[in-house]
């Protein structure tokens, strides 16, 4: 019998994290965060985690897992709530992930199957050539065609991941489903989504309140404490723009603009990537949503399912 599974997903600044926490505390339930910053410590602002209180509010998992430089990607991801979702079912409480991240949600609910290939030493010799004959960027326009979520999250100057990321990515390791489309759990999906014009707004807002938080002090306490600017977390939407500017390579005006643009864009992937979960109910929400009314539905649909 499949495990139950209840999931709340949508892009950046939609109010996942006040939705999951309302539904763990009506339906007895645990929160695994589906988003792929939040394991990281130390990295609060940037990553918009949730207060202590709500941290505090009902157990949270992977959240604040990992050291600032550590790496970690959809294998890590899948394997540890595959465990999560095992122990918490067994203590009879429902897990809940919440969280943006659509591949990785994507690979657990569809039991994507990860192929742990060796190096490929011929492809390798090939991207080593490239590197040396045509240069760093047409090495690493070759991982935005071949891995374009990788793309996202390595330094372009660290060659030597990025010829890692593509030999991923065409060695046919990266990731595979044969599951006909048959989800791995009993789930109940839920997406929050908005108008475009407004979740860009609320995208701009949210900009604005993690600087007057202390971004800039927090991406150079991170820096400091000699996390390297190349490190994959430093690399995420935020801290990239944040440095580029403490480094001097942008002024302060051109590190915002790029900070809320590339936000945007973001967004932007996450409804690319929920474009291929048929399964999700969402929820179109207006500008000022009642939450407690998106929370009650979502219990009603819930229980009508596991009754």
């Amino acid at each position: 019998m499949k495990k139950k599974l209840a999931v709340i997903l949508g892009p950046t600044a939609t109010g996942k994290s006040h939705c999951g926490i309302a539904l763990a505390q009506a339906l007895d339930g645990e929160i695994i965060s589906g988003d792929s910053m939040l394991v990281y410590r130390g990295m609060d602002i940037g990553t918009a985690k949730p207060t202590a209180e709500e941290l505090a509010a009902v157990p949270h998992h992977m959240v604040d897992i990992l050291p600032p430089d550590a790496g970690f990607n959809v294998v890590d991801f899948k394997e540890q709530a595959e465990r999560l979702i095992d122990d918490i079912t067994a203590r009879g409480k429902l897990p809940i992930i919440v969280g943006g991240t659509g591949l990785y949600i994507k690979a657990l609910l569809e039991n994507y199957h990860f192929n742990a290939a060796g190096e490929n030493a011929e492809l390798r010799r090939e991207l080593e050539t490239l590197l040396a004959e045509q240069g760093k960027e047409v090495l690493f326009a070759r991982l935005q065609k071949a891995a374009p979520h990788e793309a996202e999250r390595i330094d372009i100057n660290n060659t030597r991941r990025v010829i890692r990321a593509i030999e991923a990515a065409e060695s046919g390791d990266n990731l595979s489903h044969t599951n006909d489309g048959e989800l791995a759990y009993d789930a109940v999906v839920f997406g929050l989504r908005m108008e475009r014009s407004v979740l860009y707004g609320r995208i701009n807002r949210r900009v604005d309140i993690m600087l007057e938080q202390g971004l800039l002090e927090e991406t150079k306490k991170l820096l400091d404490s000699g996390v390297p600017a190349s490190a994959q977390s430093m690399q995420a939407i935020g801290y990239r723009q944040t440095v580029m500017y403490l480094t001097g390579q942008l002024d302060y005006a051109t590190a915002v603009d790029k900070l809320k643009q590339a936000t945007r864009n973001f967004a932007k992937r996450q409804f690319t990537w929920y474009k291929k979960m048929p399964y999700v109910q969402w929820f179109d929400l207006p500008a000022q949503p009642d939450y407690e009314q998106v929370t009650a539905e979502m219990i009603s649909v819930i229980k009508k399912k596991w009754k």
